[in-house]
């Protein structure tokens, strides 16, 4: 299952246990950076990552129950580079040799107009029923404004259903929340294809074990396979087929959309078909469109599944969208789901106990998605104007370097393939490279964490303002691939 599957990921990056031993290598190979304040006194490997003493790691094993064990293992292992970034950023003048991030999918590229916008004087509110506790649905005022930006931005055919909005603190705790009403663990599975964004994996472990059965996609060009990585009806029939055989009772299928990590943007006529095929077998359709708004590249059309006029089963379909990604304001924590399911709205809605959002947070929100003007005048196209000069400043970088990548025009990241500078192509190689690309202090993503079954794929963020201040990002990148190669050699 699950669990095992991403136990064997730590254990193939040499974390076990309770992610005490460590990948050996090391993490200050680099002199000064230049620029900032000159050089700085290099730390020590073992101050990266500190160990817990033997008497720290009893107390955590005596202490939780085995979930407690296996979800502190598991959320420790898997951020335990992130935390080493939020612990040493690289800033031009104050930490020349701090790690540089392009891992997190995170839209740093208008955070100028954001917070101008964020400051003005209607984001001043200090009402009693703000201070107070909502409903756990949401504010009734978020939720119908929700409801008409999702009417507006996706081009619904008919104005959406405010009582068929959720709003919890993230998009993740609304999967995690949908997944738990919709499916029993340790029973039923939902289908998904990959790679695909590991936090769905994560969070649906955090409460029960809620198993993704993986249905894998080749890169490989076939007669089937027009281009990288596609999903096809036949590929989800046979990821269905081999579930069953496995005596997995499949409850439905999660689809992202735009695809993270691939960018993929699926068809009108791609989306209907999977939405036929689950119909067909009964199934939920959860659609991840977190990414709606960031498709930068204006030859390609966004489809989302609400501006269908007839959906094969409305009431097993389900959309979840937030405004970390399109507004470049995770800090915010807003996630939504549009269900045409009461039961499920109800349900989900429940959650908000644990995983509300703030009264003033709520209040940000709604104002901000009110200020269409704005949106369509000032945000949006900046937006995808600097995305995509941002997008185009890395894909020259790659194409100079020979390094293949898939080229969709949407998200934040790009897929690369780096299979050329592992020798032998394993995953214990590409977690060679990873290393090679921290001893950089460059961090990135590599594709065994989105669940890809072909090694040397690593997702690269480019939604980074670091790329256009300073070139230093991809120099420390083409440094880790230099060395790499000279290994090779």
């Amino acid at each position: 299952h699950l669990m095992s599957q991403l136990a064997d990921i730590l254990q193939s990056r040499s974390w076990s246990g309770l992610g005490l031993q460590l990948p050996p290598y090391s993490m200050d190979t680099r002199g000064n950076a230049g620029g900032g304040q000159g050089a700085q006194s290099p730390r020590q490997p073992d101050q990266l990552f500190p160990l817990l003493s033997e008497s720290k790691t009893a107390f955590v094993i005596h202490d939780l129950s085995n979930h407690g064990e296996n979800i502190s293992d598991l959320f420790r292992s898997s951020l335990q580079y992130y935390n080493a970034y939020q612990g040493d950023k690289y800033h031009e003048n104050n930490n020349t040799l701090g790690f540089i991030n392009l891992s997190t999918s995170e839209n740093k590229l208008c955070i100028d107009l954001m917070t101008k916008r964020l400051s003005r004087s209607d984001m001043n509110c200090t009402e009693d029923a703000l201070l107070q506790y909502p409903d756990w649905r949401g504010q009734p005022f978020l939720w119908e404004e929700v409801a008409r930006f999702l009417t507006y931005y996706c081009k619904a055919p008919a104005p959406l259903d405010p009582e068929n909005v959720v709003v919890l603190n993230g998009c993740c705790s609304v999967f995690c929340a949908l997944a738990m009403v919709l499916c029993d663990a340790g029973v039923k599975v939902f289908l998904i294809p990959t790679p695909f964004y590991s936090g769905l994996a994560l969070t649906s472990r955090l409460y029960t074990k809620i198993e993704l059965f993986f249905i894998h996609l080749d890169s490989e060009l076939t007669g089937e396979n027009t281009r990288p990585f596609q999903l096809t009806v036949d590929k989800l029939e046979q990821g269905l087929h081999e579930a069953r055989l496995k005596r997995k009772k499949v409850r439905g299928l999660v689809l992202i959309n735009p695809q993270n990590p691939l960018g993929d943007v699926y068809s009108r006529d791609s989306l209907m078909e999977y939405l036929e095929f689950a119909k067909r077998h009964k199934l939920h359709v959860i659609l991840d469109e977190i990414y709606m708004l960031s498709v930068f590249d204006k030859s390609i059309t966004f489809h989302s599944v609400l501006r269908m006029e007839s959906l094969p089963d409305p009431n097993r379909t389900h959309v979840i969208w937030g405004t970390s990604k399109d507004f470049g304001i995770s800090g915010f924590r807003f996630g939504t789901l549009y269900t045409h399911s009461k039961e499920v709205a109800a349900a989900v809605s429940s959650f908000g106990c644990l995983h509300g959002i703030s009264g003033t947070t709520q209040h940000n929100l709604c104002r901000l998605l009110q200020d269409r003007d704005w949106i369509d005048k000032m945000y949006l196209p900046t937006n995808h104007s600097r995305l995509q000069e941002a997008h185009k400043y890395i894909a020259d970088k790659l194409k100079a370097l020979k390094i293949p990548f898939l080229n969709h025009g949407s998200g934040l990241y790009i897929w690369i393939n780096l299979k050329k500078y592992l020798d032998p192509c394993t995953f214990e190689n590409e977690l060679v490279l990873h290393h090679r690309f921290l001893d950089n202090k460059v961090v990135l993503s590599c594709g065994k964490s989105y669940m890809c079954k072909e090694p040397g794929w690593f997702r690269l963020v480019f939604a980074e303002t670091i790329l256009h201040l300073d070139p230093l990002a991809m120099h420390w990148f083409c440094e880790a691939l230099q060395e790499q190669k000279k290994e090779l050699v």
